[in-house]
């Protein structure tokens, strides 16, 4: 198994098509913070909000110089139904295979009620300018994330 990625690495290199603009890849962020989210399922209630207080911070952030890119294995055609339902303003990577979850490490085995699966644990990481983690959070619960992710952007500038 791989160490898990932690502060002062380089981010993995990833290439996913998106909701809007085209597919995206680290390389396009370049020069600005990136803000990349993972969370395990469209449209169900803790991912539902998580993505709406992204979406409702967005401006904030860009106007600072971050970018924000939401992660999950749902097809593109369900993250596009979730961004119309929701009016979500975050761009949605789809990663139906896999690879950056498992580059990333958030693919890993869960447990509920008993029954153990594979799944995304939700998690955050804080990428800067040059492609170097700063910050990752990792089973994240989502009431007042969004606000911690932001302190410790304004921290990293």
């Amino acid at each position: 198994m791989t160490q898990p990625l932690k502060p002062g690495d380089r981010a993995p290199a990833f290439q996913l098509p998106t909701t809007q603009g085209g597919p995206a890849s680290l390389s396009d962020y370049a020069g600005k913070h990136l803000i990349l989210f993972f969370y395990p399922k469209d449209d169900t209630e803790t991912c539902t909000k998580e993505a709406v207080a992204f979406s409702e911070a967005q401006s904030q952030f860009t106007r600072k110089g971050a970018a924000i890119l939401g992660v999950s294995r749902d097809s593109l055609a369900d993250h596009k139904a979730f961004v119309s339902k929701y009016k979500l303003k975050v761009r949605l990577g789809s990663d139906e295979d896999g690879k950056v979850c498992n580059a990333f490490g958030v693919w890993q085995e869960k447990q509920l009620y008993g029954n153990r699966f594979m799944g995304i644990v939700r998690s955050t990481f804080l990428i800067d300018a040059e492609g170097v983690i700063r910050r990752v959070w990792r089973n994240v619960r989502v009431p007042g994330h969004v606000g911690r992710v932001n302190e410790e952007f304004e921290a990293s500038r």
